[in-house]
């Protein structure tokens, strides 16, 4: 009996020399249920995941490792390589990171986005003062939660985009300014009948006349293109006591405009014209002490200041 089990030990110790041998004990490392490979020391392993999740990071809240890594102890056969990096590699990739960035804004849009809050706070009071004099901007600044990080923009190039984009804001809210200001009842007076100086003004009182100016009087040589300020129809064309030779346009929605003291007229009544085309030339026809251009505009048959619209 005592040789018996003296043989049992014997062929059981042989046995675990052969395992020694042929295997290694390791841990075996599967990721949403699927083996990636070995790892020799499960502590020293699971400290480097660690790593990876508590890595310091400008701006960075936190990681966040959706398939954490699962390990069972399993005997393989020597050839068989721990391959640790490569899996802390694949870890890493499908790893996500969350950051908290500063947009800085204009007029309630992100313009730029930089880690630092300091950063920002100093562009934005610096774009501020800068713009101070200039047309109304709301330039501030939110914050921005992402896995993003490739949003983030250096100090030099978050000032160089955010001047560029004031810049062009400024030119929008100016052009709307223009637009609206040469605007009467929707209809856009886009071109000015002719470039001179202005001897009269609307609502003067001039010796030559015992009422208000009705429009405004602009000095130009003899034979200067007039041009009609916006798209209409011609409703006259021809000569009409002092206003002299004349072409009146209707614009729609009740509004005319007059060009007076011609010395040519080049349309006729009836005839649709675009905004910018000519229609007739500068001349001193009727009640008139020289060469110009006597320009109205009209609304609903009432005279108003042309200088609201062309000419400010």
């Amino acid at each position: 009996m005592i040789r018996l089990i003296n043989l049992v030990a014997i062929a059981l110790f042989i046995m675990m020399l052969i395992i020694l041998f042929k295997f290694n004990l390791v841990c075996e490392v599967t990721i949403a249920g699927e083996t990636v490979g070995y790892v020799a020391n499960k502590n020293e392993f699971e400290n480097k995941v660690n790593d990876i999740i508590n890595k310091e990071e400008e701006a960075k809240l936190f990681t966040t490792i959706e398939n954490m890594p699962e390990y069972k102890l399993k005997l393989v056969d020597k050839s068989e390589k721990t391959n640790e990096e490569t899996i802390l590699a694949k870890l890493e990739e499908n790893s996500e990171t969350t950051y908290k960035l500063y947009a800085v804004t204009l007029d309630g849009e992100e313009k730029t986005v930089l880690a630092s809050l300091d950063e920002a706070e100093k562009i934005v009071d610096e774009m501020t003062s800068k713009y101070e004099d200039d047309l109304e901007l709301d330039i501030g600044i939110v914050d921005v939660i992402t896995t993003n990080k490739k949003d983030e923009s250096t100090v030099k190039v978050a000032k160089q985009s955010l001047n560029e984009d004031i810049e062009e804001k400024i030119d929008e809210i100016e052009e709307e300014i223009e637009i609206e200001s040469h605007t009467v009842q929707g209809i856009y007076l886009e071109v000015t009948p002719v470039s001179g100086i202005i001897t009269s003004r609307f609502g003067n009182r001039e010796s030559i006349r015992s009422y208000g100016h009705t429009g405004l009087d602009i000095a130009a040589p003899a034979g200067t293109p007039i041009r009609v300020t916006a798209d209409g129809e011609v409703t006259f064309s021809g000569y009409s006591g002092g206003y002299g030779y004349v072409v009146k346009v209707s614009h729609g929605n009740g509004i005319e405009t007059y060009y007076a003291h011609c010395s040519e007229l080049y349309v006729s009544t009836g005839e649709k014209v675009k905004a910018g085309d000519i229609i007739a030339a500068v001349g001193s026809t009727g009640n008139s002490t020289g060469n110009h251009l006597h320009f109205e505009v009209r609304i609903d048959g009432v005279e108003v200041n042309p200088q609201n619209y062309l000419y400010n």
